[in-house]
């Protein structure tokens, strides 16, 4: 079963995200386009809940969000509960991230990493899995419970 990847971005990460779903589309992988679809300048947390609520949903595994440095979209996206993501602009960061932290969503930053780097980058977290070492799941759980004390209490 192909892994299901939500893809967004805003004005600034527009290119790099084409550049992303190509790869993504010749790698079989089942792909949602969230947008943006043009330069035209948008704001990074409306794509942000888009690749945030595909993948709450259920309708995607992973997401990617793409912006100018990458910041933006990772703070938008970590404020949605069940998300976990990471900026990475190396290997390293993108597989550690899935392994240990169960990282969900990839933000790269456009202008701060080329493209055939951001593609290396992409394909390693995607073929990342996360551990399930006990050290881990231990600390999973504490960003959970973390995340559940500063959640607005209706």
């Amino acid at each position: 079963m192909a892994v299901k990847v939500a893809l967004g971005a805003d004005h600034g990460g527009y290119e790099l995200k084409d550049v992303v779903r190509d790869y993504l589309e010749q790698e079989h992988y089942e792909l949602i386009d969230l947008g943006t679809y043009s330069s035209e300048a948008v704001d990074y947390p409306d794509y942000a809940v888009k690749v945030g609520e595909a993948i709450l949903s259920g309708k995607a595994d992973l997401g990617i969000m793409i912006c100018g440095s990458g910041v933006g979209a990772c703070v938008a996206i970590n404020k949605m509960p069940g998300i976990r993501a990471g900026i990475c602009h190396d290997t390293f960061s993108a597989h550690q991230g899935r392994e240990d932290d169960d990282a969900n969503v990839l933000c790269l930053g456009a202008r701060v990493i080329g493209h055939q780097l951001a593609l290396e980058v992409v394909k390693t977290f995607l073929n990342a899995k996360f551990s399930g070492a006990e050290r881990h799941v231990r600390r999973l759980a504490k960003v959970h419970e973390i995340e559940q004390r500063y959640l607005i209490k209706a």
